[in-house]
């Protein structure tokens, strides 16, 4: 027996289609589904085979596409056009859709409906899990680096933003995406005053699969090298994100240079999410870490920020698996009373990490970065930024040898493994 969802969204097709699914032995129609959000939701139900939606339906795309996946629903779409029109197929094949039928032409919708096969992204029913994917750097040896801290921890924006700006002012192109679900500050520690949020952008694009295309269109230059994909401009809007539209953003950042992502705090997920038919408001973090290469984990030196970091790791280990995860101590100072050792010690019993850094309280350096939109290197040489310094030469080492000679020499910051 075939369970099958409908929505059509008020198309004149409806009737003939659901006269012939429903006359068609093997074959139950399930519900007609008012709109994609009520698609998605009966979808999550695990109890359909295969969904029949409107091509040109309303909110149809590639991420409830790979929703329907998920549950191992297969898509069927019926067209308002000729299926063998090239536009039709575009935008089939953008939303990831390969069975379509003519709504003029409705009579093979059932055998379609019958033998259509599709790979699901994940078999919930069956219990099976995807591969975890393999982080190889992507296309051209580039990197994605998502840069996160747990609550409270001071600096995550600036590391990020460090990280991205001295790897383009070596001459390797950078992407900076601002990936916080709670309202990033990319945009305004660079000075950049665009009202519009280059990840809406992108994100829209990737619904309508356009991205590719446009994807130049929702990025910032800023200097030579650098381009940044400004973040939300009010928390609120996170809803309007998906998944899928990130990893989209993700993977077309890369293809122009190295991606540094600044993500959210919070690695907790909301399984209701899938219920309602919408992403759950961590999914932007949860998605950078599952994409990143490598984790560049921001902790506070004091004791508070010690805590949390600790407790930080053993979450993220949960969370991501076996992604190689760095760790940089922010704000260290001699009037805490400890050493970077005891520190190295206390994190090595949380976490195996792949390098541990140190940066040194220089808070008049950070203010004055701040206050000029810019980043820490253009300020001049500190002891802040010779350790920023020796976190780009870890993560992305291709770079050293770019690096103008002036601070080649050992590090001050960073703690040898």
């Amino acid at each position: 027996m075939i369970c099958v969802l409908m929505m059509a969204s008020g198309a004149g097709w409806e009737s003939d289609a659901f006269a012939r699914l429903t006359g068609t032995d093997g074959v139950v129609v399930l519900k007609r589904c008012v709109d994609v959000d009520d698609l998605l939701a009966t979808a999550t139900s695990g109890q359909a085979d295969v969904a029949v939606v409107g091509l040109d339906a309303p909110g149809l795309d590639p991420s409830a596409v790979t929703h329907l996946r998920r549950y191992a629903v297969r898509p069927v779409a019926v067209s308002t056009a000729a299926v063998d029109d090239l536009d039709v197929r575009a935008r089939a094949a953008r939303l990831g859709i390969a069975a379509l039928v003519a709504c003029d032409d409705l009579e093979p919708l059932a055998e379609v409906v019958t033998e259509v096969e599709d790979v699901a992204d994940t078999q919930v029913r069956d219990g099976h899990d995807p591969e975890p994917p393999a982080h190889d750097g992507g296309a051209g040896g580039r990197r994605i680096v998502a840069v996160w801290g747990p609550g409270g921890a001071p600096g995550r924006t600036t590391v990020a933003v460090s990280l991205a700006s001295e790897l383009a002012r070596r001459g390797s192109p950078a992407v900076l995406v601002d990936a916080d679900p709670y309202g990033g500050g990319v945009a305004q520690q660079l000075g950049i005053l665009d009202e519009v949020s280059g990840l809406l952008s992108a994100a829209r694009l990737a619904g309508a699969g356009q991205l590719a295309e446009r994807f130049g269109s929702t990025a910032r230059a800023v200097g030579d090298g650098l381009t940044v994909i400004t973040g939300l401009p009010r928390a609120d809007r996170w809803i309007e994100v998906r998944p899928t539209h990130l990893e989209s953003v993700l993977n077309e950042a890369r293809a122009v240079g190295d991606v540094v992502i600044d993500t959210g705090f919070s690695l907790e997920d909301d399984p209701a999410g899938d219920f309602a038919a919408r992403p759950s408001r961590n999914a932007m973090t949860l998605t950078s870490l599952g994409m990143a290469d490598e984790i560049v984990v921001v902790g506070a030196a004091d004791p508070v920020g010690l805590s949390r970091l600790a407790r930080g790791l053993v979450d993220l280990r949960e969370a991501t698996g076996g992604v190689p995860v760095r760790v940089v101590v922010n704000r260290m100072r001699s009037t805490l009373g400890w050493s970077e050792r005891e520190i190295a010690g206390m994190v090595e019993g949380f976490a195996r990490v792949s390098g541990l850094h140190f940066l040194p309280d220089d808070q008049t350096a950070a203010d004055r970065a701040l206050v000029v939109g810019a980043s820490l290197f253009e300020g001049g040489e500190t002891a802040l930024v010779r350790a920023l310094g020796g976190v780009v030469d870890a993560v992305f080492p291709a770079s050293a040898s770019k690096e103008p000679a002036r601070r080649r020499g050992a590090r001050r910051g960073m703690l040898r493994r």
